[in-house]
């Protein structure tokens, strides 16, 4: 069955149909919650949240659009306000740095060795919040520009602006701090 239809018969009650449409979007959720928080605990809790909130507003949802944008969107703004919280944002970036992340990234395979990893994910949480959201959509969650463009409820040719810049950003966090990433590197 389609996702629309899916939608459809949660709007008309039935429950059931919400679990085949969480399944198919929790893997995105998790990893977008834990980019943002670098604290997998922290990130179940917004995944949680983000299906409870679609859930209950499912009903505004516009059934022609695709799912998974308007869920990383409410994941994205739950993170973002999770973030803003000085206490928890330290911590979750301490234990980020001390680990690999949980969820497998996409990300990784750009780096000439798997132990330039932590490497590389040192440099993109050295950008600002907005650079690693854009980052995190296009190339750890592979989104397309049109899909990040309705998760962050912008223009498409300000998705690939921002992009820009901020690649060319995490350019130069890896040129100056991480050299020996230069190599293998390139985005």
């Amino acid at each position: 069955m389609n996702e629309s239809n899916l939608i459809q018969r949660v709007t008309q009650g039935d429950a059931a149909a919400w679990e085949p449409l969480m399944l198919a979007h929790q893997e995105p959720v998790f990893r977008l919650a834990y980019l943002f928080l670098g604290d997998p605990d922290d990130a179940d809790d917004i995944t949680q949240e983000t299906f409870l909130r679609a859930y209950h507003n499912l009903k505004r949802f516009d059934r022609t659009r695709p799912l998974r944008p308007w869920l990383l969107s409410i994941a994205a703004n739950l993170a973002r306000n999770r973030h803003r919280s000085v206490a928890r944002y330290l911590a979750a970036l301490t234990r980020s740095f001390r680990a690999e992340p949980r969820a497998s990234l996409d990300l990784e395979r750009h780096a000439a060795h798997h132990q330039d990893a932590p490497h590389l994910w040192e440099a993109v949480r050295q950008l600002n919040t907005d650079d690693q959201q854009i980052i995190y959509l296009r190339f750890f969650l592979d989104l397309s520009t049109a899909e990040a463009a309705q998760a962050l409820r912008v223009a498409e040719g300000t998705v690939k602006s921002r992009l820009n810049r901020a690649v060319g950003r995490l350019r130069l966090i890896i040129k100056n701090d991480f050299p020996n990433l230069s190599e293998g590197f390139e985005i």
